[in-house]
């Protein structure tokens, strides 16, 4: 038997509470779904958890329902952000899709000195933040923060929060890793030492990689964790899967799943 339908609401949910969708979630359900009066929906509002509701009016614009009880507490994600700089439109809808999958609390696009592209439009983040959520079984969905300039972040940076810096181009292979002349250390080896409930960001370079001044500025930061993922020069949306896979599977919620 298939699940019902499972939609993110704006609206807080309790038990017992009668609810009308939004115009764009009565067409989902009654007109793509095909569902009826009586008919069991999914619910959530990304802070109380997931709800059982039961169809009590179906139009093609008008969708109401009766909240019967929760079926699944909230459970917070991992406190981890994505620090990614724009790429082209549709590798950009990529990462902000598989991030919002793979379980990031925030996301923040970030202008570097190689950046060509502009950013997604507000909505249209939301609205795949929110698809992705849905699909995924997630309880909440990840805080999008306004696009800033990399100087601008670094500057009102919370030290607390570890920044992995993703850096492709590496340093002199003759010195030991790590420090701000050292390679960067492989990220799995470097989550090895993390503590796995601690603040944390992945920062994911645009195509074309990040300038020297930009990776010696970034060394130079104490909160700053270079690694390198792997021997190979990786797409921006290559390299923020690969990122967010290893630290889920070393510190997120892999762990306990």
């Amino acid at each position: 038997m298939k699940a019902p339908p499972r939609l993110y609401v704006d609206d807080p949910l309790s038990a017992d509470m009668d609810l009308s969708l939004s115009r764009e979630a009565a067409h989902y359900v009654s007109s793509v779904m095909r569902r009826r009066v009586g008919d069991p929906l999914r619910l959530f509002d990304g802070q109380s958890g997931e709800w059982l509701a039961r169809i009590t009016k179906a139009e093609r614009k008008s969708v109401q329902v009766h909240i019967e009880t929760q079926s699944r507490p909230f459970v917070p994600v991992p406190d981890l952000c994505l620090l990614f700089a724009p790429v082209k439109k549709s590798r950009s809808e990529f990462i902000i899709e598989k991030a919002t999958e793979l379980g990031v609390r925030s996301l923040q696009s970030v202008q570097t000195q190689r950046t060509t592209a502009r950013p997604l439009r507000d909505d249209r983040m939301a609205l795949i933040v929110r698809e992705a959520a849905e699909q995924t079984e997630r309880l909440d969905l990840p805080d999008i923060f306004p696009p800033q300039s990399l100087a601008q972040v670094l500057e009102g940076w919370d030290e607390e929060r570890v920044l992995f810096f993703c850096d492709e181009a590496g340093e002199d292979e003759d010195q030991p890793w790590g420090g701000k002349a050292g390679r960067a250390q492989p990220m799995l080896k470097a989550l090895e030492r993390r503590n796995a409930q601690a603040k944390a960001a992945i920062l994911i370079g645009p195509e074309g990689g990040f300038t020297p001044e930009e990776r010696q500025s970034l060394r130079a930061l104490n909160f700053v964790q270079p690694v390198t993922l792997g021997p190979r020069i990786l797409r921006a949306d290559t390299a923020a899967l690969a990122a967010l896979s290893l630290w889920q599977a070393a510190c997120g919620d892999w762990i306990s799943a």
